[in-house]
């Protein structure tokens, strides 16, 4: 695509991603209420184990989040299936798109969610959010510069 490093089609894309995540938002707020990270679902849960730990920042892994995490990967990898293209800037561009998406929705979980808001975004108000830097999840600020690199990289003009 011509002028694929234009500042606008990354903002553009982010914007999109915003869009996808509000509305997945809303569908985790209908399914969960109150009861954030899958509390009240009837489905398992592994609490406590050292992966989680390193990989899932302390969170418990249920059996819905085992789903719905590959089912948003695949999601946002279905463009290079369908147009049956694949280049590690396109890769890039869906693993960064896939961090920001997690990071927006979860935030907005909180600030549209009736029993939150923005009032309650602090750790004292969210157990499963163990490990905080300033104002937000640590996973925050990982996903946000690693999310921001992959997409800068996967729009940058080719050398």
């Amino acid at each position: 695509m011509a002028g694929a490093n234009k500042p606008w089609q990354i903002a553009l894309t982010v914007a999109w991603v915003a869009l996808l995540g509000l509305f997945f938002a809303q569908v985790e707020i209908q399914i969960e209420g109150a009861a954030g990270w899958a509390a009240n679902l009837p489905t398992w849960r592994v609490e406590h184990h050292w992966l989680l730990d390193i990989f899932w920042g302390g969170r418990p892994m249920t059996g819905y989040h085992a789903w719905v995490f590959p089912f948003v990967a695949l999601f946002f990898h279905f463009p290079l299936l369908f147009m049956q293209q694949w280049s590690a800037r396109l890769e890039a561009r869906a693993l960064g798109s896939i961090m920001l998406f997690w990071i927006i929705e979860d935030y907005l979980w909180f600030v549209l969610n009736p029993a939150y808001g923005v009032a309650r975004f602090n750790p004292a108000s969210i157990a499963w959010h163990k490990h905080w830097l300033w104002c937000a999840p640590t996973d925050y600020w990982v996903s946000l510069c690693l999310g921001g690199l992959l997409l800068w990289f996967s729009y940058r003009k080719k050398i």
